[in-house]
């Protein structure tokens, strides 16, 4: 595998145990490279492991056997120091399902400044970090606000802040949309995608909606525990039939070109996203109506 990977596993495997004691295989021999600057989507059903992968990212969790590198580092590791866990913690930035669990403040610009104050960071890089962070987020106006009233799709933009404020070269968003509403999740998808294309951050994000998926440069599908597929958006939605064996379907926009597709119409280019999709039909319409 490329040695030019910012993120890089070998082998690797995991597991966990069931209340009964019995040992669950959950990654098997997982072998994924990732390159600074990359906006991966990972998709998966429920217990296919996608999670766990997250986790074992930033060392929440720690894998039964292979390698995980990051910028070069082997945080599998035995000897690892504390100087070297804390430097790669510092690396990959986790934002998680339920924003709740990450917010530890009264006051939203409070809660951002928890991160860089952990780092000791001084205390004037901290007032400037907290506002760029509520900048980047569009979150600037509700600094002083109590985070407890605020949307869902706020609070997880709070979140989002508060690791951006730790300066992080990748962050993993660990099914951060799933508790959202359809509004609050496009809030923090437009987040994501700006992190990513202006900011340079390298993005992975844990997800099962299709819709996010397409978003992103390549798409990782795990499927019992191994990976399934793994390529463009338009390589991996283009094989519906394959995505309904790891128990995932095709975005909405891509399924309706795909069935009127089999029913004849002729509609060529690629379809992942709605904006895409209107312009095929479009153009298929406007060719008709010349014709």
């Amino acid at each position: 595998m490329d040695n030019n990977y910012f993120i890089k596993t070998e082998s690797l495997c995991a597991s966990y145990k069931e209340d009964d004691g019995r040992s669950v295989e959950v990654l098997k021999n997982i072998n994924i490279g990732i390159k600074k600057g990359e906006y991966v989507a990972v998709l998966g059903h429920n217990g296919s492991g996608k999670s766990t992968f997250a986790k074992l990212l930033n060392m929440i969790l720690t894998p039964d056997s292979g390698r995980i590198f990051i910028d070069g580092t082997d945080i599998t590791r035995e000897d690892m120091t504390e100087k070297e866990i804390y430097d790669i913690r510092r690396k990959i930035g986790m934002v998680f399902q339920n924003p709740d669990n990450q917010l530890v403040a009264t006051i939203v610009e409070e809660d951002v400044a928890f991160g860089p104050e952990n780092l000791g960071i001084p205390s004037d890089e901290i007032r400037r970090r907290v506002d760029e962070a509520l900048a980047t987020v569009g979150m600037t106006e509700y600094a002083g606000h109590e985070p407890h009233r605020l949307s869902g799709g706020q609070k997880q933009r709070v979140a989002i802040a508060g690791i951006i404020a730790m300066m992080p070269e990748c962050m993993v968003f660990d099914e951060s949309t799933a508790m959202l509403d359809p509004v609050g999740r496009k809030e923090v998808m437009d987040t994501i995608d700006m992190l990513n294309r202006e900011r340079g951050i390298t993005v992975i994000n844990i997800t099962h909606h299709m819709n996010e998926a397409v978003r992103a440069d390549r798409v990782i599908v795990l499927n019992d525990g191994k990976v399934y597929m793994d390529g463009t958006p338009e390589e991996i939605f283009n094989e519906p039939y394959k995505l309904e064996l790891a128990g995932l379907e095709v975005p909405q926009c891509t399924a309706l070109i795909q069935e009127l597709r089999r029913k004849g119409v002729a509609l060529d280019g690629e379809c992942t996203t709605p904006e895409k999709c209107a312009a095929l039909l479009i153009k298929a319409l406007g060719g008709r109506n010349n014709g």
